[in-house]
């Protein structure tokens, strides 16, 4: 069966993005599809925990390999996280996003925005938000 369907994993180093990775994998296996994995930083901070290290990268790449999928994996840097994950959404002519969704109040959301709402509200395919 050849490989049509691209599911779009936005990853994040940490529980939310472990959660969108193992989902991500089950939905490609389930689609026969490749994978972009998106690791994305706005770069300006001398330490973002959401953007994976190299040895981070390579445990990700690892857990792909690992699947038995075609994959990909990019890592952006941009001035907005939720832009560049649509973007490469669009760029890669994704059939899915998955997304981790972490809990904020709304003050939080209305001072620092989210991401995964930007992303919801942007993207021009399905979102699967998941919690860990």
């Amino acid at each position: 069966m050849s490989t049509t369907d691209t599911v779009l994993i936005a990853y994040t180093p940490d529980d939310f993005g472990q959660a969108a990775l193992a989902h991500g994998i089950a939905e490609a296996t389930r689609r026969s599809a490749r994978i972009v994995a998106v690791n994305a930083t706005r770069g300006d901070a001398y330490v973002d925990e959401r953007h994976a290290d190299d040895d981070r990268v390579a445990t990700l790449e690892e857990e792909l390999t690992a699947s038995g999928l075609e994959f990909v994996v990019r890592r952006p840097i941009a001035a907005d996280v939720a832009e560049a994950v649509v973007e490469a959404a669009d760029e890669e002519s994704a059939d899915v996003i998955v997304i981790g969704l972490r809990r904020r109040s709304p003050v939080g959301k209305l001072v620092m925005g989210s991401v995964a709402q930007r992303v919801l509200l942007g993207a021009g395919c399905p979102v699967l938000a998941v919690k860990p």
